[in-house]
């Protein structure tokens, strides 16, 4: 069975900002249960520190009983993180990088006709200019009340309207973005970005890479942002775009899988002790689903995900001497990292 899809009402896969977003509790239909865990390991010394810290006795009971099916190898300098390439290819999207169409799919599941057009996410940004290059904040933290993400909006609309593009709102942390000049654009997702250094992932274009500039100016003095700073708050000065694509409307898609993104910001910030409790808290509360479904005879599948590397998982038929050896081979995250 599918942790999601049945009769509910749908939620949608992504947070405001564009994050991925908890998936619904488990339905009773005869599809396989699946369950996706961004960031289940960072290749650095500091997760694999805490990783030793941890004991995670139901993730070590589901990859005894799991197979190793495939391994999508990629780079932690892929535009698309591999979450975000597993979570497409579950629900039958095309995972080209960079031009995963996000933004048109969460339309079409909320029942609106996308069309030919190019959708695309933009988000209003923190940009804080140091030594080491430009940071880019977590829009989140930001704070957005509606009024002053529609007020920032309604001021930067012309100055796209200028290159054939049209701003819609969404929510104040995310409004969405169409035009022609979005066509093949490939953008680094919000993941790739936060609390980085944007730089290397500006999109190769000289429209958007103008128009940062120029958003970044008409900011400066917006009224919004001087009422943000008598709050002590920080101000909007820059945006990014992301999920970007087409959504071919010919093609079936399927319900997307659960996804557990509790890892997802202590990774992301470096803050491994968090990461290694909400590992915890995965295993005790999360985990315990996959085994119930094992142990009833329905099919499972996990995928683990770093930022370069996703291992898809799944229950498959075995004799006798392969669950003999199995009961005695030691399966644990750990024995797999090499592999994330």
């Amino acid at each position: 069975m599918f942790i999601s899809g049945g009769n509910r009402k749908q939620r949608p896969l992504w947070h405001p900002a564009g994050y991925p977003h908890e998936g619904p509790a488990a339905s009773a239909d005869n599809s396989a249960m699946q369950l996706l865990i961004p960031y289940a390991f960072v290749d650095t010394p500091g997760c694999a520190e805490a990783l030793g810290t941890v004991q995670l006795p139901r993730l070590d009971q589901l990859l005894r009983r799991l197979s190793l099916v495939r391994v999508d190898a990629g780079s932690p300098h892929d535009l698309s993180p591999p979450h975000e390439r597993a979570l497409a290819q579950a629900m039958g999207i095309a995972a080209t990088d960079g031009l995963i169409p996000w933004a048109a799919l969460e339309m079409a599941r909320a029942g609106r006709q996308t069309g030919p057009a190019h959708w695309a996410w933009i988000t209003p940004a923190h940009w804080q200019i140091g030594v080491g290059g430009i940071l880019m904040r977590d829009p989140l933290s930001l704070q957005l009340q509606e009024a002053e993400s529609q007020a920032l909006l309604q001021a930067m609309a012309p100055y796209f309207a200028q290159d054939g593009l049209e701003l819609e709102f969404d929510t104040p942390a995310r409004w969405r973005i169409r035009g022609a000049p979005l066509a093949g654009l490939a953008c680094a997702s919000l993941d790739r970005v936060l609390g980085t250094d944007v730089s290397p992932w500006m999109p190769a274009t000289a429209a958007v890479r103008r128009l940062q500039n120029e958003m970044q100016m008409l900011l400066y003095t917006h009224p919004v942002n001087d009422a943000r700073a008598l709050r002590d708050l920080e101000p909007v000065n820059s945006f990014w775009i992301s999920g970007n694509g087409v959504l071919d409307d010919g093609i079936a898609r399927g319900d997307p899988p659960q996804i557990t993104d509790a890892l997802r910001r202590p990774a992301l910030i470096g803050d491994w002790a968090s990461w290694a409790g909400a590992w915890q808290a995965v295993d005790q509360q999360t985990c315990p689903q996959l085994l119930a479904a094992l142990d009833a005879g329905d099919p499972v599948e996990l995928v683990l995900c770093s930022d370069r590397n996703a291992l898809h998982f799944a229950s498959r038929p075995i004799g006798w001497r392969e669950r003999l050896r199995r009961r005695w081979r030691s399966s644990t995250l750990k024995d797999f990292t090499g592999q994330l």
